[in-house]
This record gives C-alpha cells, structure tokens and sequence, in this order.
C-alpha cells in the first residue's frame, strides 16, 4: 500500500486539554513572529528580539546537568537536509537522532527532570514515510544503513535517571513521535498492547507540546501526514499532556521557545551551561547550516553565497519556509560560539549530520555529537 493509499482519513479525535502549562510566558518573540510588513520585517524584528532575549535568558541562572545520549543513526534524503545547497549525487546523508537528559532544581528545592527528543524508535517506522523506507530496504539491507545506538529507557538507567523522576517529556515538533509507551493509554492498543492499556513507563511525565501543533494533528494536510502518526495520540490521557501557548521557561537556564516553520508548532529548546548559550533543534542538521560560507560541504558555501542565504534549512516539510529561515536566525542569535572551533555555533541539531562511507560528499565539516554540562 502506497503512502497516497493511506494518507485519506477523517478528522481524529486527538485530546484536547484545556489547561495551559503552568510555566512563566516569555513574550520577546510574539511581536516579532506577527510584525507587519511581510517576512522581510519580521526577519528584522526576530533578530532584535532574539539579541534581547539572550540578555534576559543568561539572567535566569542554569540548570543542574544536561547530558546527550545517542540513540539511532540513520539515512535521510539529502534534497531534504541540504535543501537546494549540497551537490553530492549521493540520495541520502546520515543523521543521528540524540536524547537530551535536562536536569534542574526550582527556586523552593523542587528537582525537575526534562526528556528532549526522547524518541521510541522501535515504534516510529509506523510513521507513514520511514514505514515505505522500511519497506524498500527491508530486513539486512536496513542494517547496514540503519545504527541503533541504544533506547530511551537503556539511556536513562545509564544516567542514573529512575523513570518516576521524569516531570516532562518535549520534543522540537512531534514528527515521526509515538509517546504511548512513555505516557501509557487509556485503552488498549492492538499493534503493542492488545489486552489492556499500555502503563505508562514514565508514570509521572507530561508532554509538553505547542497547543497549534496538536490540534493540527486532528485533521492534517496532505503535505503534513507522510510525517505524522496521528492515530497513537487518540488514546493518550489527556491530563498527561500540557499544551504550550507560546514559549516558556521550564527553569533556570532552560526555556522552550517557539521556532514555527518547519512545522506547525515548532520548539526549540535554548541551554544556559557552563560554555554558553545553545539552542536545539531539528530546522538544521548540522550546526554549520548557520555559518554556511564556513562549510566545507560540496555546494553549501556556494549554494548560500549565490540564492543570498545565511541559513540552510533542513526542508523534508516546508509548512512556511519564510517562517523557518527567521526561526533558524534566532537560534543563530541567540547561540554562543563553539569553545572548540570558533566558526561554528552552538546551535546542536537534534538530528545531527554523520559522516558516513556511503555518503559521500556529505561529510560535516564540524560535529558537537555531545553536551556535557553540570
């Protein structure tokens, strides 16, 4: 069955909560996103409030540790992670997807532990695009492509991290994600539990999500489904989930802001640590997309320097490109320089580009793979 076979569907029934996160709203960025004018002035207006929000941010102090896990590695479309930029012949680059372990403590002594992209990747070849994947390069072939570094319940026991001490799970946007394991069901499930609900293997944990991108997941657009599973969010409890309005701050030196474009709803979550500023996301795949003329990538420099480029975006969806290119110039802005190589940026990928043999002309000429702070 093709992806066009499977993508018609009615409206879901995908949960709805009324609450809003109880978290401190930053407002710095809303002005901007809307100014008038067009995306030309809202470029302008992101940068200006992206230089004062770093200003405010350093201020609200850091969190405790902030640890990165590996978690898989694997092909994706290079036209879509090098958008219009790499002229490698190569179809695919490699990327590998990392757990974030974000660890804080609140003003009155309350300890707070983040999951950022904590991805269940047994169960994400369900989303429609990655299941034809599966299909074409079944079995040994998807071996070879395929490197499965560890899980998210392996990489928290390895951290010391008890999974009924996790208050919330985030990730940049919900693209390929099912949570039902991590948040359990309220009925069962027949593909992973078909006797009863699934319990919840982070019992205490909420999802915090942008409001518009989980009510957009209840009737999706053609161009939004290939990337979506939708239909694992309709028995999710709702009291497990938070809907986000906006960005905010989770704690000290930890904040989601709103970086829309590349999906609805799109997050970026921005570090305070002992080297600095960094921001997390997946509207690049590796951190020198925001200092293109520094890549030594075939066609990157080139590709940026001719269209007038300062950014290279990762394009498998372009729900608003405009809004893309001026989310990623905030996380330019708001970002510190690397400590180990002072053309780059710390902005770190949450999918991040790997150099690969099979991939030639793709190799990055630069890679975080890690943060250690605390």
């Amino acid at each position: 069955m093709s992806i066009a076979d499977r993508l018609i569907t009615e409206p879901l029934a995908i949960p709805r909560p009324a609450v809003t996160a109880p978290f401190p709203r930053i407002d710095t960025f809303d002005k901007a996103l809307t100014a008038p004018g067009g995306f030309g002035p809202r470029l302008r207006a992101c940068r200006t409030a992206a230089l004062n929000f770093r200003r405010e941010f350093a201020a609200t102090g850091r969190p405790d540790s902030v640890r990165t896990h590996d978690l898989i590695s694997l092909p994706y479309p290079t036209r879509y992670g090098l958008f219009r930029a790499a002229i490698s012949p190569t179809p695919f680059v490699t990327i590998s997807n990392r757990l974030l372990i974000v660890r804080w403590t609140e003003t009155d002594g309350t300890p707070r532990t983040l999951l950022f992209e904590p991805s269940d990747h047994e169960l994400d070849s369900y989303t429609p695009y990655f299941d034809d994947m599966k299909r074409l390069a079944p079995g040994p072939v998807r071996g070879v492509f395929v490197h499965e570094h560890t899980d998210v319940l392996t990489a928290c026991r390895r951290a010391g991290v008890d999974p009924a001490e996790v208050d919330y799970l985030a990730f940049d946007h919900l693209h390929t994600q099912d949570v039902r394991r991590w948040l359990g069901t309220t009925s069962p499930q027949p593909d992973i539990s078909p006797n009863q609900p699934v319990v919840a293997a982070f019992p205490n944990a909420k999802l915090l999500a942008q409001r518009d991108e989980l009510e957009a997941m209840a009737d999706l657009h053609p161009f939004q489904r290939p990337w979506y599973q939708p239909s694992t969010f309709v028995d999710l409890p709702p009291e497990k989930i938070l809907p986000l309005d906006g960005s905010v701050l989770l704690g000290p030196g930890v904040a989601l802001i709103t970086t829309p474009g590349h999906a609805m709803g799109n997050q970026s979550l921005v570090l305070n640590t002992d080297t600095g500023i960094w921001a997390i996301s997946e509207n690049a795949i590796a951190t020198e997309c925001l200092t293109p003329d520094q890549s030594r990538i075939p066609g990157l420099a080139k590709a940026a320097k001719s269209w007038g480029h300062e950014v290279v975006l990762n394009a498998n969806t372009i729900e608003t490109a405009y809004e893309q290119y001026n989310s990623l110039v905030i996380e330019k802005t708001i970002v510190d320089v690397s400590q180990q190589d002072s053309r780059f940026l710390q902005f770190f990928p949450s999918s991040e580009l790997t150099g690969a043999l099979l991939n030639p002309g793709t190799a990055p000429t630069f890679t975080h793979r890690a943060i250690r702070h605390g």
